[in-house]
């Protein structure tokens, strides 16, 4: 056999081969889509603790898991308090979070207004406060259990007056501080009003300081925090 025919050959076998391969690739799995969600809890936080790099590259965070699944055509907030500090006032979650309502990844509506959401008679719970996935976060009888969430923010949604921190230094300290943080399943070691509060049970705590990744895991964390669509 020529030398040319052989290349030939070789050049057509391994066409045909490559060509087999291109369609054994697997398909990139679609991510699930909820355009009409306006709702959810982070699936995973920066990973850096408390210090999501402040306010505003929290809310950044919250658009780019909405848009991943389909609802980022919306102007996302993230529900979290700041302090005053360095002559900047306090900003207030509920403010900044838009008038609602608000629903899930499944359309299940879990507030119809901000009072609403404030209210014992928002619908937030371990069924319902899922996450951009929709899916549920893991929270008491779970190992690991997820269910601390970052607000900063007291039972009505206000920022702490300033002097004890309470945002982990306006959300930039991974280390020395605490967080106030609530419960997404809204349940704790005790049944009180404490236990089962959404947004505000108790402040951060632990070795590091407070803010670390490995502290806010250690009482049952993870660096997650609440996302809301403005409308």
């Amino acid at each position: 056999m020529s030398k040319s025919k052989a290349l030939i050959i070789a050049t057509l076998v391994l066409g045909v081969t490559s060509g087999v391969d291109a369609q054994q690739q697997p398909a990139t799995p679609q991510l699930p889509q909820a355009p009409n969600m306006t709702f959810f809890v982070t699936g995973a936080g920066p990973g850096k603790g408390a210090d999501v790099g402040g306010i505003e590259s929290a809310d950044q965070h919250c658009q780019m898991l909405a848009q991943r699944h389909g609802a980022g055509g919306k102007t996302w907030r993230a529900y979290l308090s700041t302090q005053e500090a360095g002559g900047k006032p306090a900003v207030n979650a509920r403010d900044r979070i838009g008038n609602g309502p608000w629903q899930n990844f499944k359309g299940q509506v879990v507030a119809a207004n901000v009072d609403d959401l404030h209210s014992d008679n928002n619908k937030l719970g371990f069924d319902t406060s899922l996450s951009e996935r929709g899916q549920i976060i893991p929270g008491v009888g779970f190992a690991p259990n997820r269910h601390d969430v970052l607000t900063g923010s007291t039972p009505e949604g206000r920022a702490f007056p300033p002097g004890e921190d309470r945002t982990c230094r306006n959300w930039t300290s991974s280390t020395q501080g605490a967080a106030m943080v609530g419960h997404i399943d809204r349940k704790g070691l005790r049944d009180d009003v404490a236990s089962r509060s959404w947004n505000s049970s108790h402040p951060s705590r632990g070795p590091d300081g407070g803010c670390s990744q490995s502290d806010l895991r250690s009482t049952g964390g993870d660096g997650l925090f609440y996302c809301f669509a403005t409308q």
